[in-house]
């Protein structure tokens, strides 16, 4: 699990095709500090789950399954591509952001970057099955960001993204037509499966653990 706060900013080293299927990935950490990662532990790359599988001199590789290269935009890297990392969150970890998975939901398409204020206004159409998934003011990890969606309207919503977040992520690159990772609130999901639930007695509970935990904004 993790924040949706970006750690540091890396860059992909190497890309190598294991098989047809698996694509291993050398990803430089940046300022990253090397010292906490060992061989096994999660690091989201672009909100990527992946699993470090060797260390090297301040980088670390991962194997990349062909259903993440297809789902994710890491399927789209070249050598030199920045990208987001953070670690895995630890159960001291002040939770700033929201709770993420690291598990992508889709990829959604930049429309805009304008200037507002000091800040910048981002544009992004998520794909349509992802649109009832989205709510005004409610979270989305966009690239493993975490970010709140400031207005809605169909599968096309927007963000503010304030100077420091522009510069700590890769999102200060980002042009119309970029590539973009998105994972909806988790909560959101789970919701939905409850409210499919055939038995509404049975998902009563659970409804309403969740409406707790969201401080009764269900």
């Amino acid at each position: 699990m993790f924040t949706g706060l970006i750690e540091a900013i890396g860059s992909v080293r190497t890309l190598q095709q294991l098989d047809e299927q698996t694509l291993r990935l050398q990803v430089d950490l940046g300022t990253l500090d090397p010292a906490g990662i060992q061989v096994g532990a999660s690091i989201a790359v672009n909100g990527v789950c992946l699993t470090a599988v060797r260390l090297t001199d301040n980088s670390f590789e991962a194997d990349v399954s062909g259903e993440t290269l297809e789902r994710t935009n890491l399927g789209k890297m070249a050598v030199g591509d920045r990208v987001n990392l953070e670690q895995a969150m630890l159960p001291t970890t002040r939770l700033g952001g929201h709770i993420v998975s690291g598990h992508i939901d889709g990829v959604g398409k930049v429309l805009s970057m304008e200037p507002a204020g000091l800040s910048l206004c981002c544009q992004i159409e998520a794909p349509q099955s992802l649109a009832r998934y989205l709510a005004e003011k409610g979270s989305v990890a966009v690239d493993g960001i975490s970010l709140t969606v400031n207005r809605v309207e169909g599968a096309v919503f927007s963000l503010n993204l304030v100077p420091h977040t522009a510069s700590h992520t890769i999102a200060s690159g980002y042009q119309p037509g970029t590539a973009v990772n998105l994972e909806v609130d988790v909560v959101a999901r789970y919701l939905e499966r409850l409210l499919q639930c055939p038995d509404t007695t049975a998902a009563a509970p659970a409804l309403t653990r969740i409406n707790e935990l969201s401080g009764g904004r269900l």
